[in-house]
């Protein structure tokens, strides 16, 4: 439907004090936490593994090498969605709009809604995690305590038992991540570097990443997570999440979360020739998700 001079009816009369719901400050862009952020040619684009070599056996003196084999591993495929919003105005609103209330924040408006839009698409990625209907290139949740490897055992990046976020929690997730191995069971150094939280726990994990004592205890014993240097990238608090009581930690894996944006946010207007009608639109193209599950690590809480 079009804005007409029906839709604001009060912008045609003098008298009006103020037109308040848009002047709202909006966060800073937080979905660019969660993600690695790349650029795209294509309509799509895929991320293949690799399984490596396995570990070296002894060679008897006079005997042959034992000969090891790698493959591809697991596909993953980042399809870019496009995302557009628009509005019609009429010409007699923008004629008689004596407070320019439609037309000065028409792009403004748009502008936030598209922004808004991409935030939530890539938290929801993060809201899923735990889902076994959005899966991954195992077949997996991307959050899960059996994740497929190609020639080594399954794994997990999630807590045995769900817990909610305590030192303790913590504490077995980052010993967790120093056990990773790849998928033929080899060790490889990854480390946390982020913990990432809803706005229901961001003081418990203040307090929990930067006193320099335990927490809730009368024993005098330092904070081994501040003093170890664990999350170097601090809390970072995201107000998309859905779940107040998950949380998550990304590590320093090459290949985990990624983002990638095959066009930027675009605006453009035109004007309907018949009717006069002004056409505005937003529109952008992009894909978030995750290729190895090593980059992200978290519990459901409790």
């Amino acid at each position: 439907m079009p804005i007409t001079t029906g839709s604001f009816a009060k912008a045609l009369w003098p008298g009006v004090n103020a037109w308040y719901g848009k002047a709202y400050n909006e966060h800073r862009e937080e979905c660019t936490d969660l993600f690695n952020t790349y650029g795209s040619r294509k309509a799509w684009e895929e991320d293949v593994g690799i399984s490596g070599f396995g570990l070296a056996s002894v060679k008897p003196e006079g005997q042959q090498v034992s000969y090891d084999t790698e493959q591809q591993s697991f596909l993953t495929r980042y399809t870019h969605v496009v995302y557009a919003l628009g509005f019609i105005i009429t010409r007699e609103m923008v004629d008689d709009d004596l407070y320019d209330v439609v037309g000065k924040r028409r792009s403004q408006g748009l502008a936030f809604s598209i922004r808004q839009t991409k935030e939530t698409v890539a938290a929801n990625v993060y809201n899923r995690a735990f889902n076994s209907s959005y899966t991954g290139g195992d077949g997996v949740e991307m959050i899960s305590t059996a994740h497929l490897a190609t020639n080594g055992p399954s794994w997990s990046n999630e807590l045995a038992v769900a817990a909610a976020l305590s030192e303790a929690s913590l504490e077995d997730l980052c010993i967790q991540i120093m056990n990773a191995t790849n998928d033929r069971g080899l060790r490889i150094s990854l480390m946390p570097e982020t913990l990432h939280v809803p706005p229901a726990l961001v003081f418990e994990a203040d307090r929990i990443l930067n006193t320099p004592l335990r927490v809730g205890t009368a024993d005098n014993d330092i904070n081994s997570l501040k003093n170890m240097g664990k999350f170097p990238g601090g809390t970072i608090v995201n107000h998309y999440f859905s779940s107040t009581s998950a949380y998550f930690l990304r590590t320093n894996c090459p290949d985990g979360m990624k983002y990638f944006e095959r066009r930027a946010d675009d605006f453009s207007m035109d004007n309907d020739f018949d009717t006069d009608n002004a056409k505005y639109k937003a529109t952008s193209r992009y894909s978030f998700g995750w290729t190895d599950p090593r980059g992200i690590y978290g519990s459901e809480g409790v």
